[in-house]
């Protein structure tokens, strides 16, 4: 019937996090079987479902069977896209929400500092491109998507999925060096937009790394689009900001919002070029 916006399991626990308008929970083929297998008393039951209307939204509030709040997010996978380091997606979007109006408005130099901060990167303008450098990050139309992802799928390559983008595409050695690691367990990296516009995404972070995005940075439509929005995984609005100085050339701003138009990354900016938001 409805289809689960957001599935996250845990080792000792399954935790289930979906839309309002989900009817049943999909449990993963391999979980079914291995009840077939294993007596009950080897199950934690769920006790309770949590209904969350974006993945923005996912907090620390696992439950276990007693329903007790876990605050311990380390273990969490994501079913669905199991590549997410969701504790280091939590915390990524924990520190966007630090991010104040004055830290997004000032001078685009000190702003993108800022973003590279608040998704666990370090700013390594120096370094060589694709061992660490970070120059790029929010600097263009495609470089605006704040990845998590967990240690096991940062090697992973290009095998010609991803339309555009070169075949291997290897990241890394560089998401290695340039993630903070004060974030938690994984790494980040600033991946490549383009095939976003599509459900689902079709772009480097959802089918290279098989990961959700912490967030997105999106050019608004309005006058000289000057103004940006981050959004979540699930297009909610996280933040905005109206840099000053110079930003990125006006090209590769509006071609940003040309390869999110007609997707959910695109609502949110919309919203704001009606000042609705």
């Amino acid at each position: 019937q409805g289809t689960s916006e957001e599935r996250i399991q845990s080792s000792s626990e399954m935790h289930v996090f979906f839309s309002p308008s989900c009817r049943f929970v999909s449990v993963p083929p391999t979980f079914l079987a291995a009840t077939l297998l294993l007596s009950s008393s080897a199950f934690v039951p769920i006790r309770r479902v949590y209904c969350k209307k974006s993945s923005s939204t996912i907090r620390e509030m696992s439950v276990d069977a007693s329903g007790q709040t876990i605050a311990d997010t380390t273990s969490l996978v994501d079913v669905e896209y199991p590549g997410t380091a969701v504790s280091r997606m939590l915390a990524v979007r924990a520190r966007v929400k630090t991010l104040t109006r004055e830290k997004l408005d000032g001078p685009w130099e000190d702003v993108r500092r800022n973003l590279l901060w608040a998704g666990g990167l370090r700013d390594l303008e120096s370094a060589v491109p694709g061992q660490g450098y970070t120059g790029h990050s929010f600097n263009d139309w495609n470089h605006v998507d704040l990845t998590t992802m967990n240690d096991q799928v940062k090697e992973n390559l290009n095998d010609g999925k991803v339309e555009g983008i070169a075949i291997g595409n290897r990241l890394g050695p560089g998401i290695r060096t340039a993630s903070l690691s004060e974030l938690g367990p994984g790494g980040s990296w600033s991946t490549c937009a383009m095939g976003c516009n599509t459900d689902p995404p079709q772009d480097v972070a959802h089918v290279q790394f098989r990961s959700r995005i912490a967030f997105k940075l999106v050019w608004a439509p309005v006058p000289d689009y000057s103004t940006f929005v981050l959004v979540s995984d699930s297009g909610e609005l996280l933040a905005k900001g109206s840099p000053t100085g110079k930003l990125p050339n006006k090209r590769e701003r509006t071609k940003n919002f040309s390869i999110v138009k007609g997707s959910k990354y695109a609502v949110a900016a919309e919203a704001v070029a009606r000042n609705e938001m």
